[in-house]
């Protein structure tokens, strides 16, 4: 498991600089003008950041880069990063520079000189995520994870303001580290194992055993795991930060590996199918994310561990299973099995939980790759309400989510000649159809939300806060969309 770097915030002291031991990093606005520690540090270097601000190549460097000038004369540091800044600092720009930084700097001990800069938090929650690796399983020397110092004024807020934000970054970091994570080490036995030990974060942990299930009638979702040898289970975690009011849900599709089953998948690009737990993941993040900030919220996270494999005891196409809800559905291809594995989970939380409101995810359908890409999750909701209050949470952490429809003329298409249902009504709408199917397992008047994360959940390219590999998306919107909704001013 991965430990993200936890910055240390110290006050300003321009004695210090010309001793640290690293890479130091100082800011400059583009027409040229730094703050009382880049000035110092232009001293030292006999003016060589006045020299790089006046010439061509800082002029067509973009914001929130940084130019590194390595073995700076005066200092002990081993590189000076320059970062160009703009005069008005978004947090988008500060999240870049950090980020930025984080990437160069990856192992070494690092001094930002952030000055009076009021982004400073952001800039090291960027360089924090940014430095994730996923390095489990080889047996070269891991790297190194150096120090990240912020000298800035007022320490201490500072400090302050990055606690929610160290949360956050735990919580990113699981959930990448699960993600990617090979099916035979992350086992559903190993996935709800992990998943317990969030028990000393404060989390109220609970598993469900198969024998569990059947008494349940979950059998949609015990069907998926017919064919594998690894036991299917339910795991729900719950954070009671928020008093007596009921919960709001996060329900997770957690299928550790897809074949297709009967229906199999073709070989190129199977092994990609580890990712297939990628909502279930999410939502473990977030659990860790509110238990480790102490949110003032009721939340209850619970996420369908299941393993879809060919074998003389798998489920076929044309089998017909009965949900816990009591609804009958055929099975016309087994490769569908995610909405399956929500189907029955969605269900036992309603029941159960009573919630206010509820948001799956799943790396449900390639359908939505074709429809957005690896730039948007698809956004698929019965409440307005729910889903703009979605939505803006996650345009405001930069994850994104995209809107998509739902409705009656899509719904015919699951009909099914022998059943209630059918679990896939084929290749035209397929993100819309697996999304109406969701749909029938959703009470009336309950605010939903399904998270198609096919596409974002991991990545062949690095993105601007997570190198090639498991993504986190999700964890930073879930969790905005908790406090800036959910829990009191």
């Amino acid at each position: 498991m991965n430990t993200p770097v936890m910055p240390t915030f110290i006050e300003t002291n321009l004695d210090d600089i010309a001793e640290f031991n690293g890479k130091v990093a100082v800011f400059m606005s583009p027409t040229g003008h730094i703050g009382l520690g880049a000035r110092r540090v232009n001293k030292l270097m006999k003016r060589s950041l006045t020299r790089l601000a006046e010439s061509k190549q800082f002029a067509d460097m973009p914001n929130a880069t940084c130019h590194v000038m390595s073995v700076p004369a005066g200092m002990v540091a081993t590189d000076v990063m320059v970062v160009k800044m703009p005069k008005r600092v978004t947090v988008d720009d500060a999240r870049l520079a950090g980020a930025n930084l984080g990437k160069v700097a990856a192992g070494s001990n690092i001094l930002i000189l952030a000055g009076a800069g009021k982004r400073a938090s952001e800039i090291a929650f960027g360089c924090a995520l940014r430095q994730y690796s996923f390095h489990d399983h080889k047996t070269t020397d891991a790297p190194m994870l150096g120090t990240l110092t912020v000298m800035v004024n007022q320490a201490d807020e500072v400090a302050q303001d990055y606690t929610s934000k160290a949360a956050i970054t735990e919580g990113v970091f699981f959930t990448r580290d699960l993600v990617n994570e090979p099916a035979n080490i992350l086992t559903t036995t190993e996935f709800a194992n992990r998943l317990e030990a969030l028990k000393e974060t404060g989390l109220k942990v609970k598993v469900l055993e198969e024998k569990d299930l059947e008494k349940l009638g979950m059998h949609a979702l015990l069907g998926v795991g017919l064919g594998s040898r690894t036991p299917t289970k339910v795991v729900i975690m719950e954070w009671n930060g928020g008093g007596d009011e009921q919960p709001f849900a996060l329900v997770g599709k957690g299928v550790v590996f897809d074949t297709g089953g009967i229906s199999i998948k073709p070989a190129g690009g199977m092994e990609e199918m580890t990712m297939d737990m990628g909502g279930a993941g999410v939502v473990a993040g977030v659990m860790k994310t509110l238990a480790l900030r102490k949110a003032n919220a009721n939340v209850v996270g619970l996420v369908g561990l299941v393993e879809n494999m060919p074998d003389g005891a798998a489920q076929r196409p044309g089998d017909v299973v009965k949900s816990m809800k009591g609804d009958t559905i055929e099975v016309i291809n087994t490769d569908a099995e995610g909405r399956l594995v929500l189907a029955d989970v969605l269900w036992y939380a309603q029941e159960t939980y009573k919630p206010t409101g509820v948001i799956n995810l799943a790396t449900l359908t390639g359908a939505i790759i074709i429809g957005l890409g690896h730039e948007n999750a698809g956004v698929f909701s019965n409440n307005e309400e729910l889903a703009r209050k979605f939505i803006k949470a996650a345009t405001n952490e930069r994850e994104g989510a995209w809107r998509m429809p739902l409705g009656k003329a899509y719904d015919k298409l699951i009909d099914s000649r022998v059943a209630d249902m059918k679990n896939t009504g084929g290749r035209p709408a397929g993100s819309i159809t697996a999304a109406q199917f969701l749909k029938r397992f959703i009470k009336e008047d309950m605010p939903w939300i399904h998270l198609d994360i096919a596409g974002v959940a991991l990545l062949q390219s690095e993105t601007v806060l997570a190198p090639k590999g498991a993504t986190g998306w999700g964890v930073r919107a879930l969790d905005r969309l908790i406090a800036d909704n959910y829990e009191p001013e």
